[in-house]
């Protein structure tokens, strides 16, 4: 039972056709953040959720097509910094939009955003000017897009020639589907394709697709299908465009689950892809708005990038809120960090800290975005009013070594999500480690990060990047008293490179009552590693993963791992501990909708095909709640609690509280396409009692994931 979050719902649009200005009106994402709960270590890992061998049936993506290779490889080898219009079109901030919602874009602030980009940017790397959503009205004879000559008399093609005068580069905005307005009864002929008109390229029933409903879906079953794209990304590389981003492209956005093929638009992504790599231009090619992951192989191989996340604009009086959707970009991007890379990257959508009062959030608060868009190699392409930057967030946008971690494309993931005091890394190619420190919470908190996990060893010095400070034979840890949304961004480098290097972030993810699975990050210069526990070597592997096998039942186990060269092995990794599952059938199911659970406020069951016992818990958040009873453990000590879920949004989060007392935080990754039916596996390590165990999954200020079981 699916319960949209108030503020999270889907980018809703004023649509005066489908190829014309998109007006949003959008609500940004309200996060789960509740206080600080007291914390017990570890906590839930931000690993991939898998699905369990319980769920036969479960719906899968299609393994993607054979695609055009990528003819300009030049294109987005690096994250792309720039400016877009749709944060400044987004806001109702005084003065910005002044004859209505949208009113920004125009070909005069266009240009003089580009020039004040030309100005104070482009050094530092900034490069394109992308023009979002309202430059177009309708379309030609052939139902390719043309120029709202209200906005932009000249048209688009003069606008670009007067960017790329600057030295910069020329990027535009179309949306999935044929437009409504172009169809025209199916009697608009395509553009270089004898014999098809626009009735060849839709269902005969008419259907709709994209975010908004407000085009027809393509059949790509018509070869005229294809000449439609073609056509049209012929177009925009006669306007020398640069840079596309096409809009409300499904799965994602809250639609197109496997129930839903109207809004799954991954034939549109690869007919466009093949069309833009094949009309003449290098052009980056990126898609919009909250993705998918589920699909993530068929972005990669079919774009540039993709966002991660829903508009991060408030649609209020200024363009972004803290608690809005900007902080829950910490929670929803963990399950996409291995899909970014030279040629698609993860967006994270614009980066609004340049004009102070406008933005939206404080100082600190600017800080932290700045600092997370960077060591995630997320695109920086700002949001803000250029003619306008203060001296701070000028500072902020042209930090040179901010930009240069941002450019070295090695995306960070967090340590562990279990509270809200968060360290993220990245391990460069030259061993040294990028770190940052999130202190998410509403009160100052104090965030380490411990050399071992981050694959440490000996002294190191630690570079402040934003203090421009350097502190010399550093050893253990980096810690920071960080204030309310506060953040540190450290670049650590060993006095000694070690090769190979110290394993990093060591996990269980799985235990049974003699096997125990294991990840890590590669050691750099390892060609095997060594797997101790309690001491003892018990396996091999040739890569970061192992399962350990002949173990004891109901035993104590701490893991440790070793990276080797040859006759050379690193330093032991930090170590991980969990017990295995007591003899007998192994670990124990317990069902959230089991009549010794208790619930709390609106909490009820919902039938779920593909849950255990076909049904699960849902509806919960707020004032209600599950908490799972008669959680029986022998010994007092840390055990792998795995929880089943099911989450159609872009991710959800809860506060895991063992017996009242100590408290985890839970961030449940979403298929972010409306599925509520699929359900996913999540683990976190939990220190339980001797006895019975209460198990309470509650978040008092945000919506939950609905609960199928847990296994102990």
């Amino acid at each position: 039972m699916p319960v949209p979050p108030p503020g999270r719902h889907r980018r809703t649009a004023i649509v005066l056709t489908a190829t014309a200005a998109l007006v949003s009106a959008a609500v940004a994402i309200a996060p789960a953040d509740a206080g600080t709960p007291p914390i017990s270590q570890p906590g839930p890992k931000p690993a991939l959720v898998a699905p369990d061998s319980a769920f036969q049936g479960a719906v899968r993506p299609e393994a993607p097509k054979p695609v055009v290779p990528a003819k300009h490889p030049q294109v987005a080898a690096k994250p792309y910094l720039g400016w877009s219009s749709w944060s400044l079109q987004s806001t109702n901030y005084p003065g910005v939009n002044p004859d209505g919602p949208g009113s920004f874009i125009s070909e005069k602030n266009i240009l003089a955003q580009a020039n004040a980009m030309a100005t104070k940017l482009k050094p530092y790397g900034y490069e394109y000017i992308n023009i979002d959503a309202g430059w177009q009205n309708g379309g030609d004879e052939y139902g390719r897009p043309v120029a709202n000559t209200a906005r932009f008399p000249r048209g688009m093609k003069a606008v670009g020639q007067d960017i790329h005068k600057l030295g910069l580069k020329f990027g535009i905005y179309t949306v999935v589907g044929l437009g409504f307005d172009v169809y025209r009864e199916g009697n608009t002929p395509i553009h270089n394709a004898p014999g098809c008109f626009t009735r060849d390229i839709v269902y005969p029933d008419l259907r709709t697709t994209n975010g908004w409903d407000q085009a027809y879906k393509i059949n790509y079953a018509s070869p005229c299908a294809q000449k439609y794209a073609d056509s049209i990304a012929n177009l925009f590389a006669d306007w020398g465009v640069d840079f596309l981003k096409m809009d409300g492209v499904g799965p994602g956005s809250w639609k197109g689950a496997p129930d839903d093929p109207n809004h799954n638009n991954t034939e549109d992504v690869e007919a466009w892809w093949r069309a833009v790599q094949n009309a003449g231009r290098p052009m980056m090619y990126t898609l919009s708005w909250s993705l998918s992951h589920r699909y993530a192989e068929t972005w990669k191989a079919n774009s540039n990038g993709w966002r991660i996340d829903t508009d991060v604009e408030c649609y209020c009086d200024t363009i972004v809120r803290w608690n809005g959707s900007l902080v829950g970009r910490w929670w929803d991007l963990p399950q996409w960090v291995d899909d970014a890379g030279p040629g698609h990257w993860n967006n994270l959508d614009a980066i609004n800290v340049g004009n102070g009062e406008m933005d939206g959030i404080t100082e600190v608060e600017r800080q932290s975005s700045m600092t997370f868009w960077a060591m995630n190699a997320a695109p920086l392409f700002v949001g803000d009013d250029l003619t306008k930057l203060d001296p701070y967030g000028l500072k902020l946008l042209t930090n040179r070594e901010v930009i240069a971690i941002n450019q070295a494309g090695v995306p960070a993931r967090p340590l562990n999500q279990n509270q809200l005091q968060q360290t993220w890394y990245a391990k460069n190619p030259d061993g040294s480690v990028t770190v940052g420190l999130f202190n998410l919470a509403d009160t100052a908190a104090t965030v380490t990060g411990d050399f071992a996990q981050l694959g440490l060893s000996g002294k190191a010095s630690v570079r402040d990047v934003w203090a421009g400070q350097t502190q010399r034979n550093v050893s253990g840890k980096v810690s920071a008293a960080l204030p309310a949304h506060g953040s540190k961004l450290f670049k650590i480098t060993p006095n000694q490179s070690a090769s190979p290097s110290r394993p990093a972030d060591l996990t269980v993810t799985d235990v049974s009552r003699t096997t125990a699975a294991l990840t890590w990050q590669p050691s750099t210069g390892a060609t095997a590693y060594q797997v101790f526990a309690n001491g003892k070597q018990v396996a091999t592997a040739s890569s970061p993963g192992a399962t350990v096998q002949g173990l004891l039942p109901q035993t104590s186990y701490t893991f440790t791992v070793l990276g080797v060269k040859g006759n050379k092995s690193s330093e032991a990794s930090a170590p991980a501990g969990v017990f295995t599952a007591k003899s007998g059938s192994g670990p124990v199911r317990y069902e959230a909708e089991a009549s010794t659970s208790t619930l709390t406020g609106n909490a009820g069951a919902g039938d779920c095909t593909l849950c255990s016992g076909g049904q699960k818990i849902g509806n919960l958040g707020y004032d209600a709640s599950v908490t799972l009873n008669g959680i029986t453990v022998p010994t007092t000590g840390t055990y792998l609690v795995k929880i089943a879920y099911t989450d159609g949004d872009t991710s959800r989060q809860s506060m895991l509280t063992v017996n009242d007392a100590d408290s985890y935080w839970v961030n449940y990754h979403g298929l972010g396409d409306n599925d509520w039916g699929t359900p996913q596996v999540t683990y976190l390590p939990v220190k339980l009692s001797a006895g019975t165990n209460a198990l309470k999954i509650s978040n008092p200020n945000g919506y939950i994931a609905d609960i199928d079981w847990i296994t102990v």
